[in-house]
């Protein structure tokens, strides 16, 4: 193998993103982190959460996923260096799993603290605070979520389907998925055809550039095209039928 410093950004960023896909594939604890924070995510864009409560979310979030993977980590050296069963061993494994129940329980008292006045509240209350973000400040949070959402939910799916790469190949198309949810919430966020036109226009052409390069197949980038614009849609009408009303 050659020396770490020859490798590539994309490269280097493409084995941490297969460290966490072996995460999520061998780990059933954090695949349900990743769908709690997903479920956090889409509750906290549609309260009127104030900002610093919801970076401090995300920052829980990030703790209790990172706490995870370490976990991972350590579990896969020790069963390395002592692949028999060994009481020093499970020590060790003992006390890094200790570390991620620590890291959930804060996420969960925080959530607790932090979650309680929006969701027991009076409810039109809290309706109107939402209401007195601005246009741009909703679009803002909607775009934001619904790309963190997709992100997440491919993922787990290249986790589940343990075909390619993390950023080179697999089911589905992370590239499509991601152009496609932006290209569907132009669709709904703008009036003007030209930039909607053009938008999508952009996203075929990031998904027929997986095709050139033989990175992707077919049913791969149209897999990723059709959960990135069908998510993104699912969100927005749910929010114009259900929130916004």
């Amino acid at each position: 193998m050659a020396p770490n410093n020859s490798f590539s950004l994309i490269e280097k960023i493409n084995y941490a993103i297969e460290g966490i896909i072996f995460t999520v594939k061998t780990q059933k604890n954090i695949r349900y982190h990743f769908l709690a924070a997903a479920l956090i995510l889409l509750i906290g864009i549609f309260l009127p959460i104030k900002k610093v409560d919801f970076l401090l979310v995300i920052l829980i979030i990030i703790m209790v996923l990172i706490a995870e993977i370490f976990n991972t980590a350590i579990e896969e050296i020790v069963n390395m260096v002592s692949p028999s069963i060994n009481h020093k061993a499970k020590i060790i494994k003992d006390i890094a799993a200790g570390a991620v129940l620590i890291a959930a329980i804060g996420a969960v008292v925080l959530g607790i603290f932090i979650f309680t006045p929006y969701l027991f509240g009076p409810a039109f209350e809290s309706v109107k605070a939402f209401h007195q973000l601005s246009k741009n400040e909703y679009s803002a949070y909607i775009v934001l979520f619904t790309l963190l959402l997709v992100i997440i939910m491919i993922v787990i799916a290249k986790a589940k389907f343990g075909k390619g790469e993390p950023l080179h190949g697999g089911m589905p198309s992370g590239h499509a998925a991601v152009a496609f949810s932006i290209g569907t919430a132009v669709l709904f966020l703008s009036s003007d055809p030209i930039i909607i036109v053009l938008t999508f226009c952009l996203a075929f052409m990031v998904s027929h550039s997986r095709l050139l390069l033989k990175i992707h197949t077919n049913i791969e980038v149209v897999a990723g095209a059709f959960f990135g614009g069908l998510t993104t849609a699912v969100v927005f009408i749910l929010y114009n039928n259900f929130i916004k009303k």
